[in-house]
């Protein structure tokens, strides 16, 4: 079969967990599956970062460059809108899977979508949002529910509140998780591609976060946690070491500041899949306050490399850690953030293997879909 993948959505660099979904299930493709052909419909500015995939797949992955940009998200949309399914049934597509929300507003398309709706933030946080985007996004998650022929959502958890949300979705509706990809260096060689500022922490006793300023990562509370560790002399010289946090800073600067904690956290911005295993590695402890995912990578991506996780257990984060990291029950409470910190600490590490989220196993599944579809046509 011929499964055609929409890329034109993906802005790179400043997509976050969704770009890096996408691109790990990539990788499992072109590794796993040969039986199907991939066509990558890609935009002019972001098909140069995709082109490795039709030149290494032998054939089997090819990439279509549509004459639109990422960038320009209002034209893009209406290019997907009014282009793509018809250049997906020139292209000889037989199922054309779009790995967000927007399916693109096709009737009668004879081409079964498979459409994948990661969370429903902007219903449990919409101060995140205008009100436009508010209600953009509650036409396209509407619109994808009545007509995606399958949809697929990242976590139990996040399946039943679609569900709760869109009950005519339940019987198309499918978890399907994330594949996490476990990638091993030879420091001793590639040391050298990391910024020194990273290579230097590898010297230091410090703490891991990958967080971003969003109320919902809770960062602020692990801020006050660790100002109490401080003012109780048991912090020492250790770091708090912070990933990803982006955009305006100016207000996490002044809450250090406040907290009189600004010489113990090292902020490294957007840091590369090498740099941040790097820092995975040589951190004593990986730190996650989120109390809202709809997966949440960061904490396996850590286990994964043997390193204790202090963590919540909101939302479906306890789901998909399988119960294997230290919990905080009360996320706002920088107390008990302090006694977790502690518990994790003296724990030996422990290298976790989570073999139902590797690419190959997750590539199987999807592959029984495209098949299950694929019947269903003939």
């Amino acid at each position: 079969m011929r499964i055609g993948i929409d890329l034109l959505w993906v802005r790179v660099g400043k997509c976050g967990g969704t770009e890096s979904f996408i691109r790990s299930l990539l990788d499992g493709f072109q590794q796993y599956d040969t039986k199907n052909e991939y066509v990558l419909f890609a935009a002019r500015d972001n098909a140069g970062s995709f082109r490795h995939y039709a030149v290494k797949a032998g054939g089997r992955m090819q990439l279509y460059v549509c004459p639109t940009d990422s960038c320009s998200q209002p034209r893009r949309i209406l290019w997907e809108n009014l282009h793509l399914d018809r250049t997906a049934r020139k292209q000889r597509i037989d199922i054309l899977f779009v790995p967000v929300y927007s399916m693109p507003w096709t009737w009668g398309s004879r081409i079964p979508y498979v459409c994948v709706i990661h969370d429903l933030q902007a219903l449990h946080y919409p101060r995140y949002f205008s009100r436009l985007r508010r209600l953009f996004l509650r036409y396209e998650w509407a619109h994808t529910c009545r007509r995606a022929c399958r949809i697929l959502t990242d976590s139990d958890y996040c399946r039943q509140d679609l569900i709760s949300h869109y009950p005519g979705v339940k019987d198309r509706l499918r978890t399907m998780y994330v594949p996490i990809r476990v990638q091993e260096y030879d420091w001793s060689k590639g040391k050298a591609e990391l910024r020194p500022q990273i290579r230097d922490l590898a010297q230091r006793d410090y703490f891991y976060c990958v967080s971003s300023l969003l109320p919902h990562k809770n960062l602020d509370t692990l801020l006050q946690a660790i100002r109490q560790i401080k003012q109780q002399g048991a912090w020492g010289d250790s770091l708090l070491v912070l990933s990803g946090v982006g955009g305006d800073t100016k207000q996490l600067e002044e809450r250090l500041e406040r907290y009189d904690i600004g010489d113990l956290v090292v902020q490294t911005g957007y840091v590369t899949d090498a740099e941040r295993d790097y820092l995975y590695e040589n951190c004593r402890i990986f730190l996650f306050p989120s109390i809202f995912e709809g997966f949440g990578m960061p904490p396996i991506e850590a286990m994964q490399r043997g390193k204790r996780v202090v963590m919540t257990r909101c939302s479906c984060l306890e789901e998909v850690t399988r119960g294997r990291a230290v919990y905080v029950d009360e996320p706002y409470n920088p107390g008990e953030w302090q006694e977790k910190i502690k518990e994790a600490a003296s724990l030996p590490e422990k290298r976790e293997v989570f073999s139902e989220y590797t690419p190959e196993f997750i590539v199987g599944h999807y592959m029984g879909l495209w098949e299950e579809l694929g019947g269903k046509q003939a």
